[in-house]
């Protein structure tokens, strides 16, 4: 169904709504440990108001996944987000490397605590930010999209990067035996359908869909003011690389460090959205906006220096050696947030800080959502004929983590739909005849035959 220019209509959960006024009115913003199950529609409908129902959820979203954990990493009881810092629902979850183990191994149940290298072995324990292989010049985790290169702070420091899933989409990547090559195969013979489809969340069923979450981090060095940031303790993991076609020679190394979150992506599977719902969150220090006016951009920024000469968003240069200082990255948002946005930021802030006025999350903004205006009828099977479900905004891009390819030039510039729809098994390369459900995780799978080779 095709959004009229003068009437708006949109088919979600299966009914029809269709915008009959400009003027709109929202719930307001609730703390609260529960993720959101689907978007919550407010009526009358139009585009702005369903962007602001999926800004809602993304907020919902992030509030409810870095309420304070327990030990088991529910959400803590009787307490609320912000009160003090510490380990939150999603940082429970299991990490990529623990999932997509070496000749395709099963991946341990999900309390299973993770293994950690053994040059880890005997620091101060801490959230392992490893990366997932050897590839050119070192890098992977920290390899942006289309190999675009590492991001560097001020501190000429690489930042860290780690994806991570819940227990939803756990259990559908282990029941289905999507952890190896072989199971792919395996799952798409039986199947015959040509694609992976992972779990939606639903207001009706009062269940939630598969979720990822992809993070940045910073290690805080001596000029960082701590308790600006969500912060772990972290082992700070470097593999190492002696073959020098490969990149530069590095020995592996393991570090204990204190890290700050400054980027977070989260894609959330719902019946409203089968091609997901696309929330990206960033501390508010990262950047200044490219339409900021020069003697306006005061600082201090995470990754922006007013005084520096470097370009403005280019990838640092060759070879990139995580072993060694670099030079900071220098970075500008290219699309501003809109003002809607900013509006909804603040009244969430606020309300964080009716918790704690020192309240880190209160340090952190939602840059948008993305989502279909065309959702797929079917959790299970993407449209033949609009698979992407003409995505609003059309781009989005976080400046940790699409750093390099931020802007509006279709093909070129991210969009989290856009990419994600290339997405495919290790089966094949070929998303038509192996759609891997907007996630490049499965593409990690390995076979027992050897890392990457297929069966």
């Amino acid at each position: 169904m095709k959004m009229e220019a003068h009437r708006p209509c949109r088919v979600l959960g299966g009914a029809l709504f269709c915008a009959l006024s400009s003027s709109m009115t929202f719930a307001a913003p609730t703390l609260s440990p529960q993720i959101p199950f689907d978007v919550t529609v407010t009526t009358p409908v139009s585009l702005d108001s369903l962007q602001q129902n999926f800004d809602q959820l993304s907020w919902q979203t992030f509030i409810a996944l870095n309420w304070p954990a327990q030990a088991n990493g529910n959400p803590a009881a009787g307490t609320q987000i912000g009160k003090q810092d510490g380990a939150t629902v999603w940082e429970s979850w299991r990490e990529s490397y623990q999932i997509f183990l070496p000749k395709g191994q099963p991946p341990a149940g999900w309390n299973t605590a993770p293994a950690i290298p053994k040059a880890c072995e005997g620091l101060k324990p801490g959230r392992l930010l490893q990366q997932m292989g050897k590839v050119p010049d070192v890098l992977d985790e920290f390899i942006q999209p289309f190999q675009s290169g590492p991001l560097v702070d001020q501190n000429g420091v690489y930042t860290r990067n780690e994806i991570v899933v819940n227990q939803s989409m756990f259990n559908d990547i282990t029941s289905k035996g999507l952890y190896s090559v072989e199971g792919q195969q395996a799952y798409l013979t039986k199947n015959q359908n040509n694609h992976v489809a992972f779990s939606c969340g639903s207001n009706k069923t009062q269940q939630v869909g598969a979720v990822m979450v992809k993070a940045s981090w910073k290690v805080l060095g001596g000029n960082d003011q701590r308790s600006r940031f969500h912060t772990v303790d972290a082992l700070v993991y470097t593999p190492g690389n002696s073959d020098p076609t490969r990149g530069p020679i590095v020995a592996e190394s393991c570090k204990a460090e204190p890290v700050g979150l400054v980027g977070l992506h989260i894609v959330h599977k719902t019946a409203g959205a089968p091609q997901w719902v696309w929330s990206t969150f960033e501390h508010v220090d990262n950047a200044p906006e490219k339409t900021t006016p020069l003697k306006q951009r005061k600082g201090p920024y995470l990754f922006y220096n007013v005084t520096s000469s470097t370009p403005a968003n280019q990838p640092p240069a060759r070879p990139w050696n995580p072993a060694v200082k670099a030079t900071p990255s220098q970075i500008v948002r290219v699309i501003p947030l809109t003002a809607a946005t900013k509006t909804l930021n603040a009244s969430y802030q606020k309300l964080l800080r009716t918790v704690n006025a020192n309240s880190v999350w209160a340090n952190y903004q939602l840059i948008s959502t993305q989502w279909p205006t065309q959702p797929a009828t079917d959790c299970e099977l993407p449209s033949p004929t609009n698979p992407l479900g003409s995505p609003a905004p059309t781009f989005l891009a976080n400046t940790t983590l699409e750093t390099f390819i931020q802007g509006s030039v279709p093909q070129t510039s991210s969009s989290c739909m856009e990419c994600h729809n290339n997405a495919t098994t290790r089966v094949t390369q070929n998303p038509r005849t192996a759609f891997a459900d907007f996630t490049y995780l499965l593409e990690r799978a390995q076979s027992s035959k050897g890392t990457g080779s297929k069966p």
